[in-house]
């Protein structure tokens, strides 16, 4: 008679002792099964020599429960360092699935760094994900913002507010890249993020200024970029024509083929988004600011992207019905303007 025949024997009659050992045997049995899967998976036993070099080895495990009708067994789930393993002797979780993707998503929306939010799913759930499976599950959102991009606008903006904010991208190099992006208020007073868009492109005036830097002697360089950052500093376009005619004549003599290249590019220099500094803007902008902070960088435009979407999403869907202060005392007046 083996030990097993003798417990179930001594617990023949007390109910209690008898789930307890079946649930422990059942236990046993499926942490065996799983390590048996990783096994035959990898193709060689625990510390065997012959599993040495061959690109793929065991890395730890996971700890999840499962209710069966012996009470909760706690199973301890291998993996491998490649993360290409995935066991078939327990069934999908699927509603426990959902809900664990559906953190992933919320957590990554808050800024949440991905390795942080396996590292946290796996502390509160038991359940492994690794951060490639979290970037995967991310993307989930990418139908969405593909989709919030492509809405049908209202066709009634009382003002629109346009604003740019600098975040960290990398492309062949790492760089802090514009995304400019559109509030507007509608007649009624509700507010919505119309649009954003990433802008790999530098800013006109820098890179020209750059160009006129590498081109003037070292002496004249620090009036001349004083100078020439007057433009963009006036009130209005005919002020800024006459701070960049007198440049022109001012410093024509000396370097005459850079003026000459500043004419024929004038229209763009004379070019510049309105920023107004007010609270909705600012508001937003915190928003992605704080939620950004914690990523060292975005590895993808598309990414970038999700990730703005996102907040924009959330965005229009906190504010939906809410009156932006001040426009509730003149709604009337303001949808008079469209009749």
């Amino acid at each position: 008679m083996n030990d097993f025949t003798k417990n179930i024997a001594q617990a023949l009659f007390n109910q209690d002792k008898i789930n307890d050992l079946l649930r422990k045997e059942l236990q046993q049995a499926v942490n065996d099964l799983l390590e048996a899967e990783l096994t035959a998976f990898l193709g060689y036993n625990p510390y065997a020599r012959d599993g040495w070099n061959t690109g793929n080895s065991r890395n730890g495990t996971y700890f999840r429960k499962v209710d069966t009708q012996f009470g909760k067994i706690e199973i301890q789930v291998p993996r491998d360092r490649n993360g290409l393993f995935h066991q078939h002797t327990l069934p999908d979780y699927k509603q426990h699935a959902d809900v664990l993707e559906n953190m992933i998503i919320k957590l990554y929306s808050k800024g949440v760094t991905t390795r942080e939010i396996a590292d946290l799913i796996e502390k509160m759930y038991g359940s492994h994900y690794s951060p490639a499976q979290v970037s995967n599950i991310s993307k989930q959102m990418i139908p969405k913002v593909e989709a919030y991009h492509k809405r049908k606008l209202s066709d009634k903006f009382f003002c629109v507010y346009l604003y740019v904010t600098y975040v960290p991208l990398r492309r062949e190099t790492f760089e802090r890249e514009a995304v400019y992006i559109a509030i507007g208020i509608k007649p009624n007073g509700h507010k919505e993020v119309i649009d954003y868009c990433i802008a790999p492109n530098e800013n006109i005036l820098a890179h020209v200024m750059r160009n006129i830097c590498a081109k003037v002697r070292v002496e004249d360089r620090e009036a001349i970029m004083n100078e020439f950052k007057q433009i963009h500093q006036q009130a209005n376009k005919a002020a800024a024509v006459d701070v960049l005619h007198a440049f022109y004549a001012k410093w024509d003599k000396s370097y005459n083929h850079v003026i000459r290249n500043l004419k024929d590019i004038e229209p763009d220099l004379l070019v510049r988004a309105s920023i107004y500094s007010t609270n909705m803007i600012e508001s937003f902008n915190n928003v992605i600011k704080r939620k950004v902070k914690p990523k060292a960088e975005f590895p993808t435009e598309q990414s970038l992207d999700t990730f703005i979407g996102i907040q924009a999403m959330s965005y229009n869907d906190r504010y939906f019905n809410r009156i932006h202060k001040g426009f509730g005392q003149v709604q009337d007046n303001l949808e008079s303007y469209f009749d």
